[in-house]
């Protein structure tokens, strides 16, 4: 498919039809990611969807506990003041 870049105040944008707009679920957002000479737009459905119920069923589990210490036994606060 051929599209054409428009002026969008001082930038340029690409206008994407409605159509492909809700075949592959855009809203608000893409991610945009460049690789190997090619920019690929995907679409960013919610990026924190889920994660309060995944929180939830973590500490159910006991599974959220620190992986390491918070503070490590060389540090020197003194630096911060």
């Amino acid at each position: 498919m051929e599209t054409s870049i428009i002026q969008i105040g001082n930038s340029k944008g690409l206008r994407l039809s409605k159509t492909i707009l809700e075949k592959y679920h855009i809203k608000d957002k893409v991610e945009l990611i460049l690789e190997k000479g090619q920019i690929i737009l995907r679409p960013i459905d919610s990026p924190r969807k889920n994660w309060e119920e995944k929180f939830k069923k973590m500490a159910k589990n006991k599974d959220d506990q620190l992986l390491m210490n918070d503070v490590f036994d060389d540090e020197n606060f003194d630096e911060w003041i």
